[in-house]
């Protein structure tokens, strides 16, 4: 069998061809390289004016995983059910694109709390394929194992078809989060899992002989975190020297201070050796009270369309509350320290506007403010009786929203492009509104949540002809049987020109 291992490296690794064990392995474009722009060209390519700025978020769920290929990016965060992914030429659209439902199983042993995917892309026997890690179980978290689908062509939206499961024949314990790295021409699996004296959320190393299949004993890889509780979701990241840094996430999940720590490795270690990992200072990248993110976490990483930028995908809630749901995916770039260390910077607030990434085509998405009153272009006019103000602070956009629970109160966003999203608070006090697109058909949509979150997205539009365009919120005054009352809230829309 022949294995090409494609990762995104630098030129360091360009070309590079290894024959262990005889399996020949050469790298590519599956694991997520780093460092600076290696020639003249490139830096010349990063310092190009963006094509545009986006807003964060780009997906409602978490856990994400993130490529770019053949032109456009994938992206598939935790669904529960099923494994989902979206798919857009420009990071500025992937918050409106569609759901592709690219696997669901009807095995009662892994078909339900399917979570973390993965997506890699590896070379076996001159055939290109995508490989989807995942966990799954049947219901009960003991049952959580890791399983991988392969598909059938060079696409990243499949079809797949279950490839296996993902175990330490010797040691098939509880497992989570897991996902391969290569190293010196080898693959490796790195996953969450269970020590022999059950403690659980620990880090595991185990040698894979090709995408599929763990080829030896487990290693148990001790790691630094601020909370005792979990290490999870590692993901592999290199320096433009070939150093892999293993980047985890520390804590609770659902606890605010969930962060992002990294043990690292040279490129000639043996990472079966837990002696041969050093443990970097941390965290890398942890809450930032104010901009209102709580939680940061559980990431991946990919480069820009053009190659020359280093950027993450992350989850992370606006709410300090410890809770589970609300964990939205947000991206950002990412930096190098001047000795080849990862610097992720900090987690910029929602709706913070940012550059596209190096040759993302753009043209990015325009935003309009609750504040932004009339009845011109980007502007949205209001009828009955609305409250505004900053009560919301970080968790609204620009620091300010709108609300009302007045029956057949309205706002309405004029604009001209082909959709709208519509972002704002999410609340116990908060009811249904009936939302429509230049006079047409009304559809409800519930604008209750618990706790309370900002900046959620409540309703995407379909897709419209190019032109000029109103979408239409009226207050219904009903609300669900949770709800404490029937407010609706305006803050931010996104409009895709």
């Amino acid at each position: 069998m022949r294995l090409v291992l494609r990762r995104r490296w630098s030129a360091l690794a360009a070309g590079l061809l290894i024959v262990a064990a005889g399996v020949g392995l050469s790298t590519a474009s599956a694991d997520t390289g780093g460092g600076d722009a290696s020639t003249a060209t490139a830096k010349a390519k990063a310092k190009a004016k963006a094509a545009g700025q986006f807003r964060n978020p780009v997906n409602p769920g978490a856990d994400p995983t993130v490529v770019h290929h053949d032109g456009n990016y994938y992206a598939a965060t935790t669904q529960g059910d099923a494994i989902r992914m979206w798919k857009s030429p420009s990071a500025a659209t992937l918050l409106t694109s569609q759901a592709h439902e690219v696997w669901k199983d009807s095995d009662p042993s892994r078909n339900t709390q399917i979570w973390a995917p993965a997506l890699r892309k590896y070379e076996v026997d001159g055939k290109e394929r995508w490989y989807l890690y995942y966990t799954a179980s049947d219901g009960n978290d003991s049952a959580h194992r890791m399983y991988v689908l392969e598909s059938e062509g060079t696409d990243p939206l499949g079809p797949y078809h279950f490839k296996g499961k993902v175990a330490d024949p010797n040691n098939d314990r509880w497992a989570i989060d897991g996902e391969p790295f290569t190293l010196g021409g080898k693959l490796y699996f790195s996953w969450s899992g269970q020590r022999d004296d059950g403690v659980g959320n620990q880090l595991f190393i185990a040698p894979m002989s090709n995408p599929w299949t763990i080829s030896g004993g487990r290693m148990y890889l001790p790691a630094e975190g601020n909370c005792p509780e979990v290490r999870e979701g590692p993901t592999p990241l290199y320096n433009k020297d070939g150093r892999l840094y293993l980047t985890y996430s520390a804590c609770d999940t659902g606890k605010p201070d969930y962060t992002i720590w990294s043990k690292s490795i040279a490129p000639d270690g043996n990472p079966m050796d837990a002696g041969a990992w050093t443990q970097e200072p941390g965290p890398m990248f942890s809450r930032n009270d104010e901009a209102g993110v709580y939680g940061p976490g559980h990431h991946s990483f990919f480069k820009s369309p053009d190659g020359t930028e280093d950027w993450i995908a992350y989850h992370a809630k606006n709410t300090s509350t410890y809770t589970y749901s609300w964990r939205t995916t947000r991206i950002q770039k990412i930096g190098w320290t001047a000795d080849g260390k990862p610097d992720l910077g900090r987690p910029a607030a929602l709706g913070t506007a940012l550059d596209l990434p190096a040759g993302d085509p753009g043209p990015g998405t325009k935003v309009i403010n609750d504040t932004d009153e009339g009845t011109g272009d980007l502007q949205v006019s209001y009828t009955g009786n609305w409250n505004s103000g900053s009560q919301c602070g970080v968790q609204c956009y620009a620091g300010n929203d709108h609300w009302s629970q007045e029956k057949d109160a309205t706002a309405t966003f004029h604009f001209t492009g082909t959709q709208l999203a519509l972002l704002s608070v999410k609340d116990t006090g908060n009811g249904i509104a009936a939302i429509s697109v230049d006079g047409g058909e009304e559809q409800r949509v519930d604008y209750y949540g618990k706790p309370r979150v900002g900046e959620e997205l409540q309703w995407v539009s379909p897709k419209l002809d190019p032109g000029p365009h109103t979408v239409k919120v009226r207050v219904t005054g009903e609300k669900n049987a949770d709800a404490g009352a029937a407010f609706v809230s305006i803050d931010r829309a996104e409009v895709t020109p």
